[in-house]
């Protein structure tokens, strides 16, 4: 079991990295309460996030319907995956309501003899 957040503001950022691999797993409604982000980074293609991918995603609606703000939210997936389109689909004007963005991205950038998905965030 995990300890409860000590009570206290939220915390206001521009970008944060969703955390990944068993710390996947800490991520909750709470977690979006509390770290209020411009931008999220959703990133670690791993079989560990995979399975809790989900209640991650539905985690950030409902915290980020806490805010009680219209702050413009832009969730940034780092790599391709089925519970993330899934969830893009069937909860799509529900993030519309929520001022949440999903940023795809087509482009790729080729480094040494790797090539790999990428996107531009600028603020």
């Amino acid at each position: 079991s995990r300890a409860a957040a000590p009570p206290g503001p939220p915390v206001y950022v521009d970008l944060a990295y969703v955390p990944g691999s068993w710390s996947a797993r800490t991520v909750d409604e709470e977690f979006f309460r509390r770290v209020r982000s411009l931008c999220y980074v959703v990133s670690g293609d791993d079989h560990l996030k995979e399975g809790v991918m989900r209640g991650i995603l539905d985690a950030l609606l409902a915290g980020k319907h806490q805010w009680g703000s219209d702050i413009q939210v832009t969730l940034i997936p780092t790599f391709d995956s089925l519970v993330m389109h899934e969830w893009y689909q069937e909860t799509h004007e529900r993030q519309q309501e929520l001022g949440i963005t999903v940023l795809g991205s087509n482009s790729t950038v080729a480094m040494q003899d790797e090539t790999f998905p990428a996107c531009k965030v600028e603020f």
